[in-house]
């Protein structure tokens, strides 16, 4: 709000307040019957008041701020006059015309702040007293306008009858004429020279320091620093509402992330508790084996031991019958005695033997305990895989494209680079020429993988996925240098990745010798991590996938890479 309307707003104020009015009516008259007393008061009160003003701006310093030649203005008004300065490449103070090479620095002067702040609340009825006419002497009357040549203000009455006989400069109802005339020829200040930030009269025009600037007048150049201040604010609202646009987005992108954590995280702890179940459930199975092969080799053993008691028995019986034909004295009827056979226990087939199998029938099983309890976890893992949408490929390396420097392993899991040639495999369009390196047998074309692979921390090797129709032979036909693979590079235990030729060093050091890879394909993700706790994200290629996927891996200089299991 400018000055004017601020000095009109506090002349409707004075006018809607008649009772006010009244009191200040009988306040002048006493003041008029006191010399001395509270009208000098006030007097110097005006004084102070006008002391206040910033020169550029006639109001109240707002943040006032100091040059180094002592002068005050508010900070908006003297950035802006520097600003329009900055043009000419001088800077010079409005008040003083002191000059700068450089733009003055602005010190914040606290103390006169706190003396207007004093000011303002000392005079808690300032805003609503209004200015009154100045020939009115007897009875106070509002001001409607002030006559700056007259250093005068008037009210209708008095404004009619100075119209007529004199041609002046009216303004707004104020106090401070000092402030709208200029300091040197102490003239209406008319006029607004843009190249020094200041309002001058019409001698600074011919005579002065500003002779030969262009000046505009004060209207004019009020409204073009009002449609200035206004672009400002329409630039301002842009600017704040782009920042609240993205303060907006980043909160939901906040609450998003925290709506899916919280998913996240109920999907993982009903997983646990489905996982501790089958747990619970595979703990039960082999606990179950367990007594049943203890149940059936104990009801076995029962039963061969009643057998045997019944054997021990009938033994028995037949050796007291052969004592008693030991005392026989008759050899008649000791020769008629029948024979007794005595048949040995190693004879019976139920005496617990091997059975030809190899092992003992009254032992556990502890194969068939192994395979209950590794198939149970094996269902375990299965489950938590699909639940997670991940799938454990089973990786198998191709030997007819492997390198004849490459030497695969014979369950074809890994690749080890060798001096000497691997004889018996002939030259086919498959088969890498240029570089030791070789593909997996099978392609990966959807969904989401993750596997694992250990390097022997020798040499140099490359980990990564290829199109299978990647080159066989030439330069562009290594790992990463073309736009058909990518690789992670691993030597003298750094990280560097590799796609098309281009190469990033990452800024890590290898602290693990086994790396993890996942691969997303219609995500068009492939990671690599560090499979340790915590696991650590090493990078990460994005493509839009338009063949199979094969693993593909290089080894150099007696370097070792094994597909884990």
């Amino acid at each position: 709000m400018s000055v004017c309307h601020t000095l009109q707003r506090r002349g409707m104020a004075v006018r809607r307040c008649p009772d006010r009015m009244v009191k200040m009516m009988r306040r002048s008259t006493s003041e008029e019957a006191s010399p001395g007393g509270p009208g000098c008061e006030g007097m110097a009160s005006a004084d102070l008041r006008a002391e206040l003003d910033c020169s550029i701006c006639l109001s109240l310093y707002t943040a006032p701020v100091s040059l180094r030649c002592g002068h005050n203005f508010c900070r908006f008004c003297i950035v802006s006059a520097l600003d329009a300065q900055e043009a000419a490449g001088v800077y010079s103070c409005p008040d003083c015309r002191a000059e700068y090479p450089e733009r003055p620095a602005l010190e914040k002067n606290r103390k006169l702040g706190n003396i207007v702040e004093r000011f303002l609340s000392a005079r808690p009825d300032m805003e609503e007293t209004g200015i009154f006419c100045t020939y009115c002497i007897r009875s106070p009357v509002p001001a409607v306008k002030s006559c700056l040549q007259c250093d005068n203000s008037l009210c209708d009455d008095h404004l009619m009858a100075h119209n007529k006989t004199m041609d002046h400069i009216l303004t707004e109802p104020t106090r401070s004429f000092v402030n709208k005339k200029c300091s040197l020829h102490k003239k209406v200040l008319e006029y607004y020279c843009p190249q020094d930030a200041a309002c001058v009269c019409a001698f600074c025009c011919l005579v002065g320091e500003h002779r030969g600037h262009q000046v505009e007048l004060l209207d004019e150049a009020s409204e073009k620093k009002k449609k200035k201040l206004e672009k400002y604010l329409d630039e301002g609202n842009l600017q704040k509402a782009e920042i609240q646009a993205r303060v907006q987005n980043l909160q939901d992108r906040q609450r998003n992330i925290q709506e899916k954590t919280s998913d996240k995280r109920n999907i993982i702890k009903k997983l646990f508790m489905d996982i501790k179940k089958q747990m619970k459930m595979a703990e039960k199975k082999v606990l179950s084996e367990i007594s049943r092969q203890e149940e059936k080799i104990v009801s076995q053993i029962s039963d061969l031991i009643k057998k045997l008691e019944i054997e021990e028995d009938e033994l028995s019986r037949k050796m007291r019958h052969v004592e008693e034909m030991c005392h026989v004295t008759d050899p008649i009827r000791l020769l008629q005695e029948s024979d007794i056979t005595v048949c040995g226990h190693g004879d019976d087939e139920d005496t617990g033997g091997d059975g030809g199998e190899g092992r003992s029938e009254d032992d556990l099983d502890e194969v068939l305990i192994s395979l209950t309890l590794l198939r149970s976890m094996r269902d375990i893992v299965t489950n938590v895989t699909s639940e997670l949408g991940l799938h454990v490929p089973d990786i198998l390396l191709d030997e007819d494209t492997a390198n004849i420097y490459v030497k695969i392993s014979e369950d074809l899991k890994t690749a080890t680079r060798t001096e000497e040639e691997e004889h018996g495999r002939p030259i086919s369009p498959g088969r890498f020429l240029n570089y030791a390196q070789v593909l997996s047998r099978c392609g990966l074309s959807s969904g989401r993988h993750y596997w694992e692979v250990a390097w022997n921390q020798m040499g140099r090797c490359d980990i990564g996925l290829s199109y299978p129709s990647i080159d066989k032979d030439g330069d562009l036909s290594g790992s990463g240098e073309n736009d058909k693979s990518w690789c992670l590079t691993l030597e003298d235990a750094e990280y560097s990745v590799l796609h098309d030729s281009v190469k990033e060093t990452l800024h890590s050091k290898l602290t693990c010798p086994t790396l993890g890879v996942f691969l997303d394909y219609e995500a068009g993700h492939l990671s690599f991590f560090e499979p340790r706790y915590p696991i650590k994200h090493l990078h990460t290629f994005t493509a839009t996938f338009t063949e199979p996927l094969h693993v593909l891996l290089y080894v150099e200089d007696e370097a070792s890479v094994t597909i884990l299991s």
